[in-house]
């Protein structure tokens, strides 16, 4: 069943009368506008229609309009164009604390550049303040950018007004209208500005078009250079088939507005109408009344946002604030409106769009309000065998696996203020950063002892109770060590899946310690907001053959045993961009014991060796070369990668865990030219239980991969090597080339 769609601020669908028009521009109209033939003069004069009718729908001239890739493209050109084009006059900049990135992050860039910008703050109904806005103005102002509505609270603000301030000062006025086009009036002669920019895929045309308004007269530079196209001022063969859509979209909003906009205020009023009935706390943030006519902006006090949304599969929409690791983040616009933290970080948007009806109105009203209760009450969730497989693990959680674990720079200072153990029986603590401990028991007896637990990485409770013992056993098989049992730590949200979940999850982690040869004896549980899961092991080692993180010898090569990208993967599945094959691939992989290679570095004898984890390869390498006092060289061509990790990773697919990562990484790494951006983001992939990083004397290193073929651990590569010592004091460097 597809979920009930509240989520048109984000995006619309196309309108069939916009895709009607768009089909003959697919097939027979293919021509180039710029050509003199009857197929040029036919897409041509379909550009031109298109352009009429955006200016009728803004009441300005046919010449004031120039179609755009988008309104991002837009707003770049606006404020950029007029940055340059008025640089003589001045640099200085004011928007809003509320504004989109599309403004922020252009802003942010132009200051890079010299500009001053202003950021103006808003009143707790998000609404600018037109005197505060006065007296910010200076004789070196050029721009004033204010959007008319905000996309997350729906507060439309005063444009009027500020822009008759900005035209008494002579100072341009732009607004982005992406979000009030289609839902209450836009006339560039009533708004008073000087610059518009319109998005074609909030307003039920295409993705990937939009127009920007340039009163005439105002100077706005090119953004892109190149032929005479869009009376100059915007090069580049005009996009005809969505042109053309954005033209009719424009056309069908001159008709209808006023009916659209009328059901769009009763649906969403009957929404919150429903809501607030039920939950009276309930806050519903924005303008009271000076706000858009389909957008919803609600706080649940004490929940979080990513909670909610994931209890309602049924329904699409968007969150306010993600919370993860222990912080929330709120929007900016929240943050800017002084919105409560107990409110804001369970601040969902719904907005809903022409084509909502009651039916569905009244069914996510229902559904939010049975989610919120149950979530408030903490009450267990009864088990229900009819809709065991619609449970997906992934769906429950904020963070992913070792992605949601603490940030490793955090983690750094916490361990630098720990005190070193004064026990000379302990081999191994916490000052190397290794990630488990050992203590001598006798001269042939050492204990060793781990602990890891984490989110859900795959949907499957079985795979995930697998996958977390694997990566649990990891620890003990990288320090060279024989697992003897393990001890289970589980957080469970019990008033959100039911306890059959959690029974299958111990069965998967059963299942792998089984095949380790141990049993869990016991364990720990909370009830915990979101699942978690893992163990305790503890294991038994020959106090002289202890394998750690520190004794990497320069001229070692480095051998990585399992391909990394379980990250970029885990974030993929969790939202749905995998096929049956890539999944199977990556629970395989995971849930793989790095038992096979701990024997084989255990017979040919290496020189240290850390399993790669939550801080990635090159995190897991930089805590090596650390502990060891050497340098070491990566090269990006020879690690080993899941499939589709570099796709995936190419296309923005990455964990937040993993950017922690790469800051993390970022002092000591040096990237030779011509490694691409995408790997450096996949060697600082924040692994679930990964393979091993071991460090080996060169003169071993084909006698120990021919041994890890022979037991069956394939794919195993050398990535690099350990180059020349470090000073003592001095950070440990490490090399990454193509």
């Amino acid at each position: 069943m597809k979920a009930i769609y509240l989520d048109y601020n984000a995006t619309t669908p196309i309108d069939p009368r916009v895709v009607e028009a768009m089909l003959p521009y697919l097939t027979d109209h293919f021509g180039n506008p710029s050509s003199g033939h009857a197929y040029g003069v036919a897409a041509k004069k379909a550009v031109e229609e298109a352009r009429r009718q955006v200016a009728g729908l803004l009441g300005c001239e046919v010449y004031e309009v120039v179609f755009t890739g988008g309104g991002s493209e837009s707003n770049n050109h606006a404020i950029k164009g007029v940055a340059q084009a008025y640089r003589h006059k001045g640099n200085h900049i004011i928007t809003s604390a509320v504004e989109h990135p599309a403004i922020t992050e252009v802003c942010r860039y132009l200051e890079e550049q010299g500009s001053r910008i202003t950021y103006l703050p808003v009143d707790e109904h998000g609404a600018v303040d037109p005197r505060l806005l006065e007296e910010a103005i200076t004789p070196q102002t050029v721009l004033i950018s204010i959007m008319h509505a905000n996309n997350e609270v729906g507060t439309v603000e005063p444009i009027p007004e500020i822009a008759a301030i900005a035209r008494a000062h002579d100072v341009i006025m732009h607004t982005d209208c992406a979000q009030s086009v289609g839902k209450i009036p836009v006339m560039v002669d009533d708004l008073g500005v000087d610059l518009l920019s319109i998005a074609g895929h909030k307003l039920y045309a295409p993705k990937g078009v939009g127009a920007l308004y340039i009163r005439s007269g105002v100077r706005v530079a090119r953004l892109i250079h190149g032929a005479d196209h869009e009376m100059k001022r915007r090069a580049g063969t005009e996009n005809v088939i969505e042109i053309v859509g954005l033209g009719k979209a424009c056309e069908i909003i001159s008709q209808e507005l006023d009916a659209q906009a009328r059901h769009m205020k009763e649906m969403r009023d009957r929404l919150e109408e429903e809501l607030k009935a039920e939950l009276p706390d309930l806050r519903i943030n924005g303008h009271p009344e000076k706000r858009l006519p389909n957008t919803s902006s609600l706080s649940f006090r004490g929940l979080e946002a990513n909670t909610i949304l994931s209890e309602l599969p049924g329904v699409a929409a968007s969150a306010g604030a993600a919370c993860h690791s222990g912080d929330v983040d709120i929007s900016s616009v929240l943050e800017a409106m002084d919105v409560p933290l107990e409110y804001a970080m369970g601040t969902v948007r719904l907005s809903v769009g022409r084509s909502t009806t009651k039916a569905e109105i009244d069914k996510a009203a229902q559904d939010l309000i049975a989610v919120v209760r149950r979530l408030r009450s903490g009450e267990p969730q009864a088990g229900d065998e009819s809709g065991r497989e619609k449970i997906k693990l992934t769906q429950f959680t904020h963070g992913l696996g070792c992605a949601c674990k603490l940030r490793p720079q955090v983690l750094e200072k916490v361990l630098e203020k720990l005190p070193k153990p004064l026990d000379a029986n302990v081999l191994v603590g916490a000052d190397t950063a290794d990630d488990a401990a050992v203590y001598r028991v006798d001269d042939k007896t050492a204990i060793v002892q781990t602990v890891d637990f984490f989110t859900p990485v795959v949907d499957d409770p079985f795979q995930f109770g697998a996958i977390a013992a694997a990566n649990s056993l990891s620890d003990i098989y990288a320090m060279g060590a024989r697992p003897i049992f393990a001890l289970s730590v589980v957080g469970f949200p019990s008033n959100r899946l039911p306890v059959e979940v959690l029974t299958e999850i111990l069965s998967g982690a059963l299942s792998k310690t089984d095949e380790a040869g141990i049993t869990i004896v016991g364990g720990h549980t909370v009830d915990d907001n979101e699942p978690k899961f893992g163990l305790v092991v503890s294991g038994l080692a020959d106090p002289e053959r202890i394998v750690t993180n520190r004794s990497a010898r320069p001229g070692d090569a480095l051998i990585l045993t399992k391909p990394i990208g379980t990250g970029i993967l885990s974030t993929a599945l969790k939202r749905g961009l995998l096929n049956e094959d890539q999944v199977t691939k990556l629970v395989d992989v995971m849930a793989a014991l790095n038992r096979d290679a701990a024997e084989a570095m255990q017979e040919v004898g290496v020189s240290a060796c850390t399993d790669v984890t939550g801080f990635g390869l090159l995190g897991h390498l930089r805590e090596m070369m650390n502990a060891s006092g050497t340098s070491a060289l990566v090269n990006a061509a020879q690690v080993p990668l899941l499939p589709g990790a570099l796709e995936l990773a190419t296309s923005g697919v990455t964990p937040g865990g993993t950017l922690n990562n790469r800051e993390y990484t970022a002092p000591v790494v040096e990237y030779e030219g011509g490694v691409p951006e995408v790997l450096r983001v996949l060697l600082n992939d924040a692994q679930t239980s990964g393979g091993l990083l071991i460090s080996v004397p060169r003169e071993r290193t084909e006698e120990l991969l021919a041994l890890l073929k022979e037991k069956g651990v394939e794919g195993a590569a050398v990535v690099g090597e350990v180059e020349g010592a470090v000073e003592s004091g001095k950070p440990s460097g490490i090399r990454v080339r193509p």
